[in-house]
């Protein structure tokens, strides 16, 4: 990659101790919301993994919602939702979705 660049938004570029260090978490709670399906890191050919700057929104997200209250089950319903929210909105953009009845 030349210099001055920035990586793709969804390209694993950071090892977990980075990634814990940059959202001010332990590596083990990034071990658990991978187990509990919150996100899932690009994996390397050896399996290390590796988190992209959009993982590092997620784990900030997912910090502020537990900041308020909610648990991990509730965490992972509003990020389904919110991530099928930003898919819908994107087809409606790109003109794939039709809204409303055809006249």
């Amino acid at each position: 990659m030349p210099s001055g660049t920035t990586p793709d938004a969804d390209r694993g570029v950071y090892g977990i101790s980075v990634a814990a260090e940059l959202v001010g978490m332990e590596a083990q709670s990034l071990r658990l919301y991978e187990a509990r399906g919150l996100l899932t890191p690009d994996r390397t050919d050896g399996g290390t993994r590796r988190y992209s700057a959009n993982d590092l929104l997620r784990l900030r997200r997912i910090a502020d919602l537990m900041a308020t209250g909610v648990n991990l089950t509730g965490i992972g319903m509003l990020l389904d939702l919110q991530d099928e929210n930003r898919r819908l909105r994107r087809e409606i953009e790109d003109g794939g979705v039709q809204v409303g009845g055809a006249d």
